[in-house]
């Protein structure tokens, strides 16, 4: 589909800019012969573009924004089920960032001056409108110079350089290995921003980079073919034929050996050399320069609105209060004798709450996700198509990555959406709190909010790849306490161990305001994690040093949660018993990812055409 609206897009402004040639009369001896009729065509061409409306303009902005971000963000387009850059990474330079600064704010000036739009266009105008000024924002703080935290980096995401290629044909392993020869550009440009980075003051902090050197150097490979970059050669398509695929092969150990490792070498020597000496020990974004901006910028991107830290560190207060309440509760109706530490090291340490095998937890985790299947129409009206897997977090990434996470499917790709669970140091992986996950990074938390976004019908194909921090994790939380009234938690310590995760989230909220705002330290987050959640001493310091290493983004769950409830609670009280469950859901997931204020308004716009309801 792409691929006809640029070429679509293409034939429009050549046509448009041969008619300007002609009715400028730009020394052309056609033109001058044309006379009257050049005049009238000129005429005409004037008269249409006046009478262009609102929506026609709109639209055209839509589809030149998806291709140039198709064009500047090859990997995104891969994703997207584009194909054609799939030979290339794209660019953070100097030229490149500058570039997309400029066309940006044109595109945002463009879309400040429609006030003709329907209700359906209007949301694409105003969510188009939120990602630009958000990418615009960054561009103006230079967060390129802080390009990877202890979760992604630049570096991470050349390692899935394959993720939604279909591998079927030599031009699809050519292009492939093309972008892995892309690698020490992309890792040129990534470290000249983190040059500029220590030369201005705006580094990471020196416990985050301590924390990821152990994940770069474990891509130095001596043999190209232990790479996970080398996975897609193992299993070649039989329509390739012996020859060709050892011909391929040796060029994809080639392009390895020769670029991606030596990478990964670079990165490696630049994070133990000068990028750690001037690593601060500071942690705080408060203490880097223009950090108060920087976390400020923060809290609008995660949370879609803005927000005033020290409001969130009370929220927070208040919230860890609530649910440590709640949590004394279960305490009591185990009949555990002892006080809450007791019960939380109890937790942490006994073995029957813990998997003997990665893959006993795998399939723990799947027998719960098909309980969670099994009810969902229940609660859903619409259930999307495509479906979903419990897969291994990769283990060259495991030691240093969080507790689960998911991996939307590329769009037309070859697999479906895959809920990664780290199988990295069973012992702190409990059996208990993977209800409450199972719930928030499947169903009916990321892949069925992922998946029911992917397929919607009729809006401009950004909305479909769309996600934003407070809508997707909040409803990701939300989902957790959803799994009460859906039968799924079997026990007290299942209960307890969604209690401990909401918690964690509440916490979230008093540690990255705390440690980004107010001056916290390191171990001020630890201890305060550990001294209110049953998360293990591994979990907790991993969740610590990514909120130090992503300020912000810790915001969006807690946050985005209590918006959605309020937005229930509200519903609930208007209808009464006319309240649909199933309904109010779908309305709630209807139109994809969208900002609190907008979510806010399309569920009062709901609720305002319920009650006119005869």
């Amino acid at each position: 589909m792409y691929g006809l609206l640029l070429r679509e897009y293409v034939m429009r402004n050549l046509i448009f800019l041969v008619l300007v040639t002609v009715v400028t009369g730009s020394g052309c001896t056609a033109a001058t012969e044309m006379g009257g009729a050049a005049a009238a065509t000129g005429d005409q061409t004037r008269q249409a573009v006046n009478e262009t409306t609102d929506q026609q303009r709109l639209a055209t902005i839509i589809d030149e924004h998806w291709a140039y971000q198709m064009r500047e963000f090859p990997t995104l387009a891969t994703q997207a089920g584009v194909s054609e850059y799939n030979d290339r990474l794209g660019s953070v330079s100097d030229t490149a960032r500058k570039r997309r600064y400029e066309y940006e704010q044109s595109l945002l000036e463009q879309l400040r001056r429609l006030d003709d739009l329907d209700a359906d266009d209007q949301v694409n105008a105003d969510l188009l409108s939120w990602v630009l000024q958000d990418s615009v924002a960054a561009y103006e703080l230079d967060l390129a110079r802080v390009p990877f935290n202890t979760f992604w980096g630049f570096y991470s995401s050349a390692l899935r350089a394959s993720d939604g290629v279909r591998m079927e044909t030599s031009a699809d392993y050519e292009q492939y290995i093309a972008r892995l020869r892309e690698f020490p550009r992309w890792f040129d440009e990534n470290l000249a921003n983190m040059e500029r980075g220590i030369d201005t003051g705006f580094t990471l902090p020196r416990i985050v980079i301590d924390g990821v050197i152990p994940t770069v150097h474990a891509q130095v490979k001596s043999d190209p073919t232990d790479s996970s970059l080398y996975e897609p050669f193992e299993s070649m398509s039989d329509k390739l034929g012996p020859a060709e695929q050892e011909r391929l092969r040796q060029a994809g150990r080639a392009a390895i050996a020769e670029a991606a490792i030596p990478s990964f070498e670079k990165l490696h020597r630049f994070l133990t050399g000068p990028y750690l000496a001037a690593a601060t020990e500071s942690v705080g974004a408060s203490d880097m320069r223009d950090g108060d901006a920087y976390y400020r910028y923060a809290i609008r991107r995660y949370v879609t609105t803005d927000m005033d830290p020290e409001e969130i560190h009370r929220i927070g207060l208040d919230e860890v209060a609530r649910i440590r309440a709640e949590m004394q509760e279960v305490i009591a109706e185990v009949g555990f004798e002892g006080d809450f530490s007791a019960f939380t090291d109890f937790l942490r340490n006994d073995p029957q709450f813990y998997a003997e095998t990665p893959e006993a937890l795998l399939k723990e985790a799947a027998w719960i996700a098909k309980r969670v299947d099994y009810v969902m129409p229940k609660f859903f009206g619409h259930l999307p198509r495509l479906p979903y897997g419990v897969v291994p977090v990769p283990d060259e990434i495991a030691p240093n990555y969080t507790t689960a996470s998911y991996n939307p499917a590329p769009m037309g790709g070859t697999r479906g959406g895959a809920y990664w669970l780290n199988t990295y140091r069973l012992d702190q992986r409990p059996i208990y709190e993977l209800t409450a996950l199972t719930l928030h990074e499947a169903v009916p938390g990321h892949h069925h909010q992922n998946a029911i976004s992917q397929e919607l019908e009729n809006v401009p194909d950004f909305r479909r790849n769309l996600y934003l921090s407070a809508y997707g994790e909040g409803w990701g939380l939300y989902s957790e306490k959803l799994g009460i009234e859906m039968g799924v938690y079997q026990t007290p310590y299942d209960h307890f161990g969604r209690l401990s995760y909401e918690m964690w989230r509440a916490c979230r909220l008093v540690i990255d305001t705390g440690i980004h705002a107010l001056g916290w330290s390191r171990q001020q987050g630890i201890d305060f994690l550990t001294d209110n959640t049953s998360l293990s001493a591994a979990n907790v310091r991993a969740e610590v040093d990514r909120y130090i290493s992503w300020p912000g983004q810790a915001l969006s769950y807690k946050l985005g949660e209590l918006k959605i409830w309020e937005l229930r609670q509200r519903a609930e009280q208007a209808l009464g018993a006319d309240f649909d469950l199933r309904e109010f859901h779908d309305v709630l997931l209807g139109n994809g990812a969208v900002p609190l204020t907008m979510l806010e308004a399309q569920v009062d716009q709901w609720l305002a055409t319920q009650l006119a309801k005869p």
